[in-house]
């Protein structure tokens, strides 16, 4: 049986993640042939946008070089907070067709001009209506010039970007588990600026936000309070974590941590609410953590106390096969999911 090799490229706040997946037939895992990443000067990438090009581009070179990628085609994604992602029904028609026909469709529901957003629609399912025979899917709407920029710095790094996939996506493909395709799952990542939330039922996605706040935002909160590098207020950060006690010395710090997580928790809950109040009888079952940020010593139990729902720590590497030689190099899993999740996308 052919083999197909597939680069997912995650372009982060902070750091850029290339993993390179070998698949060899539905019914056997794909196996991680090589990954990469490497950190990001401050202010590069903004909100999942990048706003340095030949920074980014300048990195990606230096990640092929040393991660030692040969292929230049990849799959990107997009996690701008700016996106429009909804649930949305139009008539049942080929799906060329359709994709054809949202810029009419959908025009009057954007917060963009249609002429300047990048469309696509994901079908989920198709029921009969008195109309007709219906279909139901999520509408993906991002502005062009966002995923413009990304691909650019892409290109200028001589690399090909072959499809653009939404982050969301991604991450709902790698923490997707044999186990768990008939719960309902809220699928979290704490990114360094970016937390994304992924609600799916029954392996289909339903609801998606971008909220702008992550682990950095945490580092520079116990900086600003402690009066201390971000360097310093990073390990000073895992060492205080959420919810314990702590020494007089380091109660600013962990008031710091405290204010910026409760916001952060409070914007996860309410997409909950909004999911659970949209959908009742068919609720979250289980939410599933990935992202640097999700390590924070008592963030799991925090959002479980604050949701109400039993909170656990994804691994995409669950579904992957790892040769020991890479998994002695790799870093914490659940940072890996968004670069997995790209590869495996195509890979479906």
């Amino acid at each position: 049986m052919a083999k197909t090799r597939l680069i997912g490229l995650d372009i982060g706040t902070s750091t850029v993640r290339a993993a390179e997946l070998e698949t060899t037939g539905k019914n056997t895992p794909p196996a991680m042939v090589r990954y990469g990443e490497l950190a990001l000067p401050p202010g590069a990438v903004q909100d999942a946008e990048v706003v340095e090009p030949e920074t980014v581009a300048t990195a990606l070179r230096q990640l092929w070089r040393t991660a030692g990628f040969k292929s230049r085609d990849v799959v990107m994604g997009v996690g701008t907070t700016h996106a429009v992602v909804r649930e949305l029904d139009v008539p049942h028609m080929p799906m060329a067709q359709l994709r054809s026909t949202l810029p009419f469709q959908v025009q009057d529901m954007l917060p963009m001009p249609v002429e300047d957003a990048l469309l696509d629609f994901y079908p989920t399912a198709e029921f009969d209506a008195t109309t007709g025979r219906m279909v139901r899917g999520i509408l993906v709407a991002v502005a062009r010039a966002s995923v413009q920029s990304n691909v650019m710095a892409a290109e200028t790094a001589g690399l090909r970007p072959r499809v653009v996939d939404l982050n969301a996506f991604a991450l709902l493909r790698s923490v997707r588990a044999p186990e768990r395709t008939g719960e309902v799952i809220a699928a979290v990542d704490v990114g360094a600026r970016v937390t994304t939330v992924v609600v799916s039922a029954h392996g289909a996605p339903r609801l998606v936000r971008v909220v702008p706040s992550g682990g950095q935002d945490v580092t520079d909160a116990v900086a600003g309070h402690m009066r201390i590098s971000a360097a310093e207020a990073e390990g000073l950060k895992r060492e205080l974590g959420l919810g314990f006690q702590v020494a007089p010395e380091a109660q600013a710090g962990a008031a710091a941590i405290e204010e910026v997580t409760r916001g952060l928790v409070e914007s996860i809950r309410n997409t909950f609410v909004y999911y659970n109040g949209n959908n009742p009888g068919g609720g979250i079952d289980v939410v599933v953590l990935t992202g640097g940020g999700s390590h924070l010593p008592g963030f799991g139990q925090y959002l479980s106390t604050a949701s109400r729902l039993p909170v656990t720590l994804g691994d995409p590497l669950e579904a992957v096969r790892v040769p020991k030689k890479i998994a002695d190099t790799l870093p914490m899993s659940s940072s890996l999911s968004v670069a997995l999740g790209l590869a495996q996308g195509v890979a479906a």
